[in-house]
């Protein structure tokens, strides 16, 4: 338990905090143990409820790879993977649709809602809401998988305005009526730079960029280039931190990679000093 004079730093400290984040937008990405662990998933439906009551507009974009590959596997569908990306035909499309547009993104929404929230779900189909092409790396076949061309801002500005908190499936339509899967990370990051949110907030099972052992708590592209060229930021987390960048240039004011594995976690970062995670920062 914390004793009243804990509990009063505490409170002290998220107050300058709430006073310059009301009124702004957060664009959460949700992945990862926060997902999954009944007591996590528990949390964070509290954690965003508690920041949209007091006042910011919340947006979530959840992925579901575990989920689509287990649904795959009972249906014997194969599953393969290109260059990190799912390799998507028409009948993984059908199974992405099913995990993504259907199973998760309800649960979702009911836990937001049955701890006070007042969440909607959507899928980038709904309202057209994400607009994409086919994403070809390298010029590699991915099949079905998209790239996002095109957020109808408009549409979400419409529910924030109305104290609604879209819970976004990362499904998309082409100019051609197709519907595409979006890498959800990848359409976090357009859907936060179209909106020109204060932060995006990509919830993982790591605590965020860790040099030598040690948690880096603020990274500028300066620091970070050095950092890649030292070798101390490496393997996937170039494009991780790369990708951030882009999106702080983008327009985006901020990006934060924190630890969903820890409880309140978005609470910590957001509302104290310290934080427990890694923000990407203009110069």
């Amino acid at each position: 338990m914390l004793d009243n004079q804990t509990k009063e730093q505490v409170l002290v400290e998220a107050l300058p905090y709430i006073q310059r984040y009301e009124g702004s937008t957060f664009v959460i990405k949700y992945g990862g143990a926060a997902m999954t662990e009944e007591e996590l998933k528990q949390t964070f439906a509290k954690d965003v409820t508690i920041l949209r009551k007091i006042g910011i507009n919340i947006v979530i974009v959840h992925g579901g790879g575990k989920e689509i590959t287990a649904l795959a596997d009972q249906l014997q569908i194969p599953t393969r993977f290109v260059d990190g990306h799912r390799y998507t035909d028409e009948q993984m499309i059908d199974v992405v649709t099913m995990v993504l547009g259907g199973k998760l993104n309800k649960q979702i929404v009911n836990l937001i809602n049955s701890n006070g929230g007042n969440a909607i779900g959507l899928t980038g189909a709904d309202n057209l809401l994400l607009r994409a092409k086919r994403l070809t790396p390298n010029g590699k076949d991915l099949g079905l998988v998209g790239e996002v061309t095109n957020v109808n801002t408009a549409f979400i500005e419409l529910l924030l305005k109305n104290s609604m908190m879209p819970v976004i499936a990362p499904l998309s339509v082409g100019e051609s009526g197709e519907v595409y899967n979006v890498n959800a990370d990848l359409a976090a990051g357009a859907i936060a730079a179209a909106l020109r949110a204060e932060k995006l907030v990509y919830l993982s099972d790591i605590e965020g960029i860790s040099v030598k052992g040690e948690r880096v708590s603020t990274l500028t592209r300066t620091s970070a280039a050095r950092l890649i060229n030292e070798g101390s930021i490496f393997g996937g987390m170039i494009p991780k931190v790369t990708s951030a960048f882009d999106t702080l240039d983008a327009g985006v004011n901020k990006v934060h990679i924190i630890d969903g594995r820890v409880r309140h976690s978005l609470l910590l970062e957001i509302f104290t000093d310290a934080g427990i995670g890694t923000q990407m920062v203009h110069e």
